[in-house]
Order: structure tokens, then C-alpha cells, then sequence
């Protein structure tokens, strides 16, 4: 039986920690090969003190500051501190089926691969019509293009990142972890940094966990938002395309076959007929996708809203993200 240090990195997070922390340390994996590293980006809310008391009963809880407060530096932290064999990565906005860690920890020295992953369940606390939808969309090809981790496989699968996956702790170590620049898509990143090393990333369907989604348009926008604001930047800062796939940009070319469009009117009218088509094509595959859903407990508009607030938030972001990258190009040119 080989050691587990299981990094979770949080701030602020009073809803979810003991929820996931309970369950890893009920997943079935014997505790005395357990290590579970809460990063804690200085949490204002009762996070510590639910860490606290759970570590006072478990001592394989350990509690780690992350004055610096964002997910990289809480995962490098992890990785300094780690002492298992395998460290795991998890979210405290996740829990884990029992038999996870064991599952994957079987997979990794049967398959003898260099990382493997369970796919992830898309959960949500209050069953409101617009937390259904958002929760329907987010596991629904359309919304999030061919990640598989979400959308599900059938047999364990190469694929491109998992993720709340094992590694062996000497690979991420040798690697120096996550790149401390990137806020946003580090983890996939490190994938494709892994990836270019000739390891192998492996989906395993027999392993599952969960992760809690945003539950309002308003939370659902402002996350994505800030993911598609960090893709131009991490290919510019990494200065490699490939630390990104391709489903990350698609959002920003759907948004800008509008946009430039529309904007091309002021010189050429007809130009606005290529935004219109551009809205209609969309707007009829979000249509007859939301028409095709399961809608218990929402509705229509509110599963075809929901479409419509994730992609043009990531959108968005991603134009932000260009906007700040030509400021970032500027500064870095003087």
C-alpha cells in the first residue's frame, strides 16, 4: 500500500471543506497512508476553524498558509509539503466517491501510467430551476466542448488533462509544479507541459467524484469570464499555443464572428448580414440542444439562458484577456 498526501487548495470555502474533507477520509483508503494538505488562502469565513476541529480528531489533516491566497502558490505549497508516495489533487468545491483514491491508485501501477483522473459528476447543493440548468449544461458537450472528464467515457482513455488526478509526487516535484504566473489554467498547462515529457494522462470511468457548480447566472458568468480572460495570457506568458487546447478559444472566435461583423457595419452595412447568420447558426444549435435536454426540475429558457450566459461570459473574457495581453506586450516592449 503506497502513501497519499491530498493537496485542496481553498479560501473562504465554510459550505464545502468538511463535506469534501469527510469525503476523503471515508473513501476506504487506510488513514495511516493518508496525508490531507488544506492550503488555506488566509479564509475570512469559518473554513480554519472547521479545518481545525477536524484536524484536532484527525491528525492526518494539516493545515497550511497560503499567504500569497491564489490556487497555484496553494498547490506548489502542497507539493513542498507533501510527503506520499502519490499526491492527488482536490478541490474543496468537490467531493469523492468511495474507492476513489484506491481505484486510481490501482490504475496508476497496473496501467503504468504517469497520471490518471476520474471523471466528474457536476453537482449542486439547491435544487433551484436556474442551479438545474447550469448543472445540465456544464455536463452537456455544448457547453463544455469534448471534455471528456465531464461529458464521460466508457473505459479508461488517454486524454489531454483530469481533473483532480494522481501523479507520482517525484514527477510533480521534478517539474516544479504549477506556473505560479498563470491564475487561471495552470492545471491544464501542467498537462500539456507533462504531456510534451512523454507521460500519459489517463481517464478512468470506474472512478468518480463530484463538483459543486455555481448556482446563478451571475456567479456562472463572473467564473467563466475570468477563465476565457486567462487563455490569450497563458499563451502568451507560457509563449506556447499548445498550453491550451483548442475548445478553450472557441467561445472568443464565436463571439468575435459577431462582433467584427457589426462593428465592420459602420464602414460596409452588409457586413451586419454575417453577424445575423453568425447568431441565427448559434442560436439554433442552442435551441434544438436545449430542446434535446433532460428538463426536470428547470425549464427550457432556463437550461437555453444558461447557454447563453456561459458562452458569451467566456467570450467576453477571453476579448478582456486580449485587451490586457496588448497592454502586457506594451510594458514588456519598453
Amino acid at each position: 500500500m503506497q502513501t497519499v498526501s491530498i493537496i485542496i487548495p481553498c479560501r473562504n470555502e465554510e459550505k464545502h471543506i468538511e463535506g469534501c474533507l469527510r469525503s476523503l477520509l471515508n473513501n476506504g483508503y487506510p488513514a495511516e497512508f493518508l496525508e490531507l494538505l488544506v492550503v488555506d488562502g488566509m479564509s475570512t469565513d469559518n473554513t480554519r476553524t472547521f479545518v481545525h476541529a477536524l484536524s484536532e480528531k484527525y491528525p492526518q489533516i494539516k493545515c497550511i498558509d497560503n499567504e500569497r491566497m491564489k490556487t497555484p502558490f496553494a498547490l506548489n505549497l502542497g507539493i513542498k509539503h507533501a510527503t506520499g508516495y502519490f499526491t492527488l489533487i482536490a478541490s474543496a468545491h468537490s467531493s469523492f466517491h468511495p474507492g476513489y483514491i484506491e481505484t486510481l491508485v490501482l490504475k496508476m501501477q497496473t496501467l503504468h501510467a504517469d497520471v490518471v483522473g476520474g471523471r466528474m459528476e457536476t453537482a449542486i447543493k439547491n435544487s433551484t430551476p436556474t442551479a438545474v440548468a447550469i448543472q445540465r449544461v456544464l455536463a452537456h458537450p455544448l457547453g463544455v466542448g469534448n471534455a471528456l472528464f465531464r461529458t464521460g467515457v466508457s473505459e479508461d482513455t488517454q486524454v489531454d488533462t483530469v481533473p483532480f488526478g494522481l501523479y507520482k509526487t517525484e514527477l510533480l516535484k521534478s517539474v516544479n509544479g504549477y506556473d505560479e504566473r498563470l491564475i487561471r489554467n495552470h492545471d491544464i498547462e501542467l498537462s500539456k507541459r507533462l504531456i510534451k515529457l512523454n507521460t500519459s494522462i489517463l481517464l478512468i470511468p470506474s472512478a468518480s467524484c463530484v463538483y459543486y457548480a455555481r448556482e446563478t447566472w451571475g456567479a456562472l458568468a463572473k467564473n467563466n469570464f475570468n477563465n476565457g480572460k486567462w487563455n490569450l495570457l497563458t499563451v502568451y506568458i507560457t509563449k506556447d499555443f499548445s498550453s491550451l487546447s483548442i475548445r478553450h478559444f472557441v467561445p472568443l472566435l464565436f463571439v468575435l464572428s459577431i462582433l467584427l461583423p457589426l462593428l465592420g457595419m459602420f464602414f460596409y452595412p452588409p457586413l451586419g448580414i454575417l453577424s445575423a447568420l453568425s447568431f441565427t447558426l448559434y442560436t439554433c444549435a442552442v435551441l434544438f440542444a436545449s430542446s434535446k435536454m433532460n428538463r426536470g426540475e428547470t425549464t427550457f429558457l432556463h437550461i437555453f439562458l444558461t447557454f447563453i450566459v456561459l458562452h458569451f461570459a467566456y467570450g467576453m473574457g477571453s476579448i478582456v484577456g486580449g485587451v490586457q495581453l496588448n497592454k502586457l506586450i506594451k510594458n514588456d516592449l519598453n
